[in-house]
């Protein structure tokens, strides 16, 4: 076999126990999350837009599938993929899917406001509270759910997401 074979193969089975380590961590990671293989019912909530608007689950679900995106105003990783959530709801959004951006963790509804306007955000933001963390089980910043039009959980994830990785999620 040639150096050259031999050299490709070793950094396939690297890659191959990289990809297995990282879905693994992942996997343990996302164990406290809601089920998304059981189909386990997404808790409904009633909460506050950023316009004031009082809200819940079932109204916003409509009868697209929607990405419940968790997030903290101070979480540093959230501020690098809540562009890829915005640029997945500026291209998807109302025709295959919703979007919708729930604040946690916060000091006050002006650190989560600065936050939107920083980022430049036009899908739905919402103020969540410890009770909704609690019941949606959120351990990590950024933490998603996708849920479809029956209120099912259907995937879940935490941590960084690429526009494409949100995007798969949704399929």
């Amino acid at each position: 076999m040639s150096t050259f074979m031999q050299i490709l193969k070793s950094l396939f089975l690297q890659l191959l126990i990289i990809a297995i380590v990282f879905n693994g961590v992942s996997a343990l990671r996302e164990m406290g999350m809601l089920s998304s293989w059981m189909k386990q019912q997404a808790p409904d909530f009633h909460l506050t837009s950023l316009h004031s608007e009082q809200v819940n689950l079932q109204q916003m679900l409509g009868k697209q599938k929607t990405v419940l995106y968790f997030f903290a105003p101070w979480c540093s990783v959230c501020k690098f993929s809540m562009g890829n959530l915005q640029s997945l709801h500026d291209k998807k959004a109302s025709a295959d899917f919703k979007v919708i951006a729930i604040a946690l963790d916060y000091v006050d509804h002006d650190e989560v406001t600065d936050f939107v306007k920083d980022m430049e955000l036009t899908m739905p933001v919402l103020f969540g509270n410890q009770a909704l963390k609690q019941r949606y089980q959120v351990s990590a910043y950024p933490s998603y759910y996708v849920v479809d039009n029956n209120q099912q959980v259907i995937h879940r994830s935490m941590g960084y997401s690429t526009e494409l990785g949100l995007f798969l999620r949704t399929l």
